[in-house]
């Protein structure tokens, strides 16, 4: 275990974590709010810890599978910790435990919030809020990447620890530019959500939080009712935009190099036609309830489409729809956005390697002797992959089965616990009953609470990381 290269990377993170904090300082500034102060000296705090752990570059710069799983995890934990400070230290939550709730939600796009009146917050409260979805969609230690003294080829450690998906590759021979590209995609279509939005009835305020909550799929809302309140035409954008940050990035680098063939994998392909059967089956289902088709096919595609992409904005209660539509969103859920995408969820492509795999081995049953690969787009998928896959699946059963367990000692209703932890798990926000997209999570024990936090740690970093942080051979020499 390389330690002075994994406390170097911690301390270039907290240096990252101070320029951070200059967008909602320069917030507060703009808006007159004394909570500057707070973000300057958080700022401070992480910029000198930081500065003393990189004045010595290691001569050992190594770094492996073990160290890249650990560096993530630890690197996420400490994110976490300090972006929840300025909710603590102000009084915009009191409590520690639910600053740190709101700091993770946040950073790991879940959007989970334990925020009862979100309008009462300060300005720079909300931009950092939904900041920290925008830091985390990516992943920070992508673009962190970008300047870390090492190779690429042990960079990829890393990318392959924080990227979701069953496989991550590289666009261009260097990881460097690799992270560079994603991060230069992630921007462009930021900024275009960010106009868009302009045009509709948002101000600056608004058009910024809702882009970088729509970037990152997190979901955190500047109003209590979420979209809700906020015109037909911005539900339709952000609609658009919560579809379009569900797809694998990779496409969109295959698109600008003018491979569109490529760029239409068969994994985007079920994943449009999943959500275009579950907008059909709700609009249907849900016709009686709106005063038009229009609106049922609006809001039935808004939900859909937050759900599936694990954003969590809410036009409508959908607790109140039919146990059919209810069961169909709990199910895009589970399933979640493409692979390497600011989405969460299990993956589309995660479950396809996942059912073909079972596809194959009923096959084996019944001809012995036979031998047949998994392929995706024409393309064998290799037996390691395939293995991690299975191991992920066994690894989410039993986190969820563990985390339902103890959620149950505090004697809530098994719908609340159940949506509780998948919106979690899966990084979505909201759930189902007293965790609907009209409630929020502030009801929970500070146990319960405690395991939420760690699901949805987890959950954005595809479990692995967080679960290796448990395991003895990881800290050994």
């Amino acid at each position: 275990m390389n330690y002075k290269m994994t406390g170097y990377v911690i301390g270039l993170l907290l240096m990252f974590q101070s320029l951070f904090m200059v967008i909602p300082a320069l917030t507060a500034i703009v808006y007159r709010e004394s909570e500057v102060w707070i973000f300057l000296c958080v700022a401070i705090g992480c910029l000198v810890i930081g500065k003393l752990l990189t004045l010595r570059k290691p001569e050992n710069k190594s770094l492996f599978a073990r160290e890249g799983f650990v560096i993530v995890a630890i690197c996420w934990i400490v994110l976490s910790l300090t972006g929840a400070l300025p909710f603590y230290i102000s009084g915009a939550i009191p409590r520690f435990i639910d600053a740190l709730f709101e700091s993770v939600s946040g950073f790991t796009t879940t959007g989970a919030s334990v925020v009862p009146l979100i309008e009462e917050l300060p300005k720079c409260m909300l931009m950092w809020r939904s900041f920290t979805h925008w830091i985390g969609g990516m992943g920070v230690l992508v673009f962190i990447m970008a300047f870390l003294p090492i190779s690429g080829a042990q960079n990829m450690h890393i990318m392959k620890a924080e990227s979701p998906g069953p496989s991550v590759s590289k666009l261009v021979p260097h990881v460097r530019t690799t992270a560079l590209w994603l991060y230069g995609i992630y921007f462009c279509l930021t900024l275009i959500e960010f106009i868009l939005l302009l045009f509709g009835d948002m101000s600056v305020f608004e058009s910024l939080n809702t882009a970088f909550a729509t970037a990152g799929t997190g979901g955190f809302g500047i109003r209590n009712d979420s979209i809700n309140s906020f015109s037909a035409y911005i539900q339709i954008v952000v609609t658009v935009f919560m579809l379009l940050f569900s797809l694998n990035f990779t496409s969109y680098f295959l698109m600008l190099k003018g491979k569109l063939k490529d760029a239409l994998t068969s994994e985007i392909k079920v994943f449009l036609f999943v959500v275009a059967t579950a907008i059909a089956v709700i609009s249907i289902n849900t016709r009686a309830q709106y005063d038009s088709v229009g609106d049922a096919v609006r809001h039935a595609s808004f939900s859909v489409a937050s759900l599936v992409s694990t954003t969590g904005f809410a036009t409508v209660d959908f607790n109140l729809w039919p146990e059919l539509s209810r069961t169909i969103l709990v199910l895009v859920m589970f399933m979640g956005a493409c692979a390497g995408s600011t989405g969460g969820g299990i993956k589309v492509s995660r479950l396809m390697i996942f059912f073909k795999n079972a596809g194959n081995e009923l096959h084996r049953m019944l001809h012995p002797k036979q031998v047949r690969c998994i392929s995706m787009d024409s393309r064998p998928v290799e037996p390691s992959v395939v293995r991690t896959v299975s191991v992920y699946m066994v690894c989410y059963i039993g986190i969820f089965a563990v985390s339902s367990l103890i959620l149950s000692l505090q004697n809530v209703d098994a719908i609340t616990n159940f949506t509780a932890i998948t919106a979690t798990l899966n990084n979505i926000g909201p759930g189902l009953e007293s965790v609907g997209p009209t409630s929020n999570y502030l009801f929970f024990s500070d146990l319960s609470k405690s395991v939420l936090i760690f699901d949805m740690l987890a959950g954005r970093l595809e479990l692995f990381p967080m679960l290796l942080l448990f395991h003895p051979s990881t800290w050994k020499k």
